[in-house]
């Protein structure tokens, strides 16, 4: 488990995402260009064979030259310790393997758009001679924009090299359902291999099923090589344009299918338009040939001897009979299609063609089955595109002939598919509702008082890891710190006293000086730093000076009320005078840097070398000491009312030795007192 471990000091991982046999991909944040990431950790049974980290880093390389909107963007590789990563695009959306699997059977004109970009991504792959190998629904990821990215080029390899589909026992390259035959062959591959796999895809798409299947892998790579080449069938639905492209890319030999990407974009594109026309016909045992879409379409100025005005001469001139012949069938065969076409409608010989039922309400289609004499069951269905209560496919297909008391069945959404909820607590109140955003919730804040951090998430509704609507509202319980408490008043108490009623109050009481204090007792408490009656957060510390009862040395001093000036400008004269400081602080962006309280208060007589409780506004956030030195942070961040917690370096970017961020990040909101990490260009 890595979650939120943070890499190179910039990529925070956050949720699990997906998962492949070499590596593991989490969401994250690029903490300082502030965006979405996706990062692929290589898992770690794998991170010390070279063989393996060797792929991981060629998935990089070979990706990393593909820049294309149909192409999941690689920004950063690397390692640190044994982390192998790659930071890539983040697609917020989801893949199609998990469309597929909430709904089935998609509708056409969707399965060609997806398709089609998919092939603009390919062509763009190909053209840098580079091959996918690996097209499957879970490396085609589907944002919320319906754009479509082709991810996972984890064994992706330049057409080059020879290319081989095991290469180590029982290491198979590529999902075997969706493996080219020449690939589960070990033979060569092309373009036209990974055009195989996306013919698998289109079949699953438009079936809701894959075309091959088998108790084993072994017996599926054998089905691939031999069995015969899948058609879809005619009662499907599909249209005869796209049912021909399908069959033309799922030929065993690559020489009978598309010869590239961009050409199969382009005969989906036709197949859109023109979806009755079947322009492929296509066999194992000769070349593909291209049947004539449409009738030849006459030129704008032809040449009117190719007329075949003789040819109608020949025939009228042979026999003038078959003229009126020809008119008496022409009239015939018109009543003869309107009587069964028309006076008929759509019950032929005692069937219905069923209607389309699709988008129609569950009353609507109901009353319009029982209307035609037929049953219906319905089914349950979530779905991303159909509103709730609504039909999102039927079975049989519209315009299915069916006899009478038939029964249709109806696939109905019930609403957005359930959304796994990722786990946020901890998070800061910001970055979590920003995540839960980006995923398409929608967030509520509720704050209360609890023992964790300021602004960090301590619960959530539904809980972690339970499985939400889409777009349904998370309620996140955000810390308020711990409940404040008003400052009691311990002069004038001995110090036992004191004590037990800090440790009540759940307070800290520090001793900071003990000294000769004239008119006050010895081991009673002579001031205090905090005023009495402000609010302080639980554990907070107190600091005290404990009076000896002996003399003082010298004659009392008159203490000047430091209220309202500069806090560097009281220290210097509290030094000046002879007086000890100790310094609290408190969040006040207005008065930033000046004195809000003084104790005891201004006027009053003190001994030398008593100490003055000084309490300092300060922003309340985290300053910006970038580019600084390590002592020059410091001070900045003292000044502000924090503490050097620790020092992290890194070789990835700044001036050596100078600041290059913090954690928290400049501009958090933060308490005063609290530790700050500085992470510093150089090493230890």
């Amino acid at each position: 488990m890595i979650e939120q471990h943070t890499i190179a000091g910039r990529y925070r991982l956050e949720e699990r995402i997906g998962e492949g046999g070499m590596a593991v991909v989490y969401s994250g944040t690029d903490a300082l260009l502030r965006r979405r990431i996706a990062i692929k950790v290589l898992r770690d049974q794998y991170a010390a064979d070279q063989e393996f980290v060797r792929r991981f880093y060629q998935e990089a390389e070979s990706v990393g030259r593909l820049s294309h909107p149909n192409v999941v963007n690689t920004y950063d590789v690397g390692h640190e310790d044994s982390i192998y990563y790659i930071v890539m695009e983040f697609v917020d959306g989801c893949s199609l393997a998990e469309i597929i699997n909430s709904e089935g059977r998609l509708p056409e004109p969707v399965a060609i758009d997806y398709a089609a970009q998919v092939c603009q991504g390919l062509a763009y792959a190909h053209r840098q001679g580079l091959l996918h190998r690996d097209i499957k629904p879970a490396n085609i990821l589907v944002g919320k924009d319906d754009v479509v990215k082709l991810s996972d080029f984890g064994i992706a390899r330049a057409f080059s090299e020879q290319t081989m589909a095991m290469t180590r026992p029982g290491l198979v390259m590529g999902s075997v359902y969706y493996l080219s035959p020449e690939q589960a062959q070990s033979r060569e591959l092309t373009p036209a291999s990974d055009l195989y796999s996306v013919g698998i895809v289109l079949y699953q798409m438009l079936l809701g099923e894959l075309p091959y299947t088998a108790d084993s892998p072994v017996a599926v790579a054998i089905k691939h090589i031999g069995d015969p080449v899948p058609v879809v069938p005619p009662e499907s639905g599909v249209s005869p344009a796209l049912a021909a492209i399908v069959n033309k890319l799922l030929q065993k030999e690559p020489a009978h299918r598309f010869a590239a990407a961009s050409d199969l974009a382009r005969a989906l594109r036709e197949a859109r338009e023109r979806p009755n026309v079947a322009a492929f016909a296509t066999s194992d045992d000769a070349p593909p040939t291209l049947r004539s879409p449409l009738p030849p379409r006459r030129s704008p100025l032809p040449d009117r001897r190719n007329i075949d005005v003789p040819r109608r001469n020949s025939v009228t001139r042979s026999n003038p009979a078959i003229v009126p012949l020809f008119i008496v069938l022409a009239v015939v065969a018109a009543i003869a299609g309107f009587a069964i076409f028309g006076q008929f409608g759509s019950h032929l010989g005692g069937r219905i063609a069923l209607a389309d039922f699709r988008n129609m309400s569950v009353a609507q289609a109901q009353a319009a089955i029982v209307a035609d004499g037929l049953q219906v069951r319905f089914l349950q269905s979530p779905s991303n595109r159909v509103p709730a209560d609504r039909v999102i496919r039927q079975n049989p297909p519209p315009g299915s002939l069916v006899q009478k008391n038939s029964l249709v069945e109806l696939i109905v959404s019930n609403g957005l598919p359930l959304v796994g909820l990722p786990d946020v607590r901890g998070f800061l109140a910001g970055d979590a509702q920003r995540s839960l955003s980006e995923q398409g919730f929608h967030v509520r804040i509720e704050r209360r008082y609890d023992a964790a951090a300021k602004e960090s998430v301590v619960a959530q509704r539904p809980a972690p890891g339970s499985r939400a609507r889409a777009h349904s509202l998370v309620v996140l319980v955000v810390s308020m710190g711990p409940k404040p408490i008003d400052v009691p008043n311990l002069v004038g108490l001995d110090l036992a006293a004191a004590q037990k009623l800090v440790a009540q109050l759940g307070l800290t009481l520090d001793i900071v000086q003990q000294s000769p204090i004239p008119g006050v007792a010895a081991g009673t408490i002579a001031s205090q730093d905090l005023v009495p009656g402000q609010s302080i957060a639980q554990r907070a510390t107190m600091h005290v000076v404990v009076s000896t009862g002996a003399e003082s040395a010298g004659p009392p001093v008159t203490l000047p009320n430091f209220v309202g000036i500069g806090a560097d400008a009281a220290r210097a004269q509290l030094a000046s005078l002879g007086l000890l400081e100790t310094l609290s602080y408190s969040v006040d962006p207005a008065a930033s840097g000046t004195v809000l309280a003084e104790q005891p208060s201004g006027g009053s007589a003190v001994s030398p070398g008593s100490s003055i409780a000084l309490t300092v506004a300060v922003p309340g956030e985290v300053p910006d000491t970038e580019g600084m030195t390590v002592e020059q942070a410091r001070t900045t961040l003292e000044d502000a009312g924090y503490h050097i917690g620790s020092i992290r370096y890194t070789t990835t970017e700044g001036a050596n030795g100078n600041v290059v961020h913090t954690e928290p990040l400049v501009g958090t909101t933060l308490a005063p007192g609290a530790n700050v990490t500085l992470v510093v260009n150089g090493k230890s």
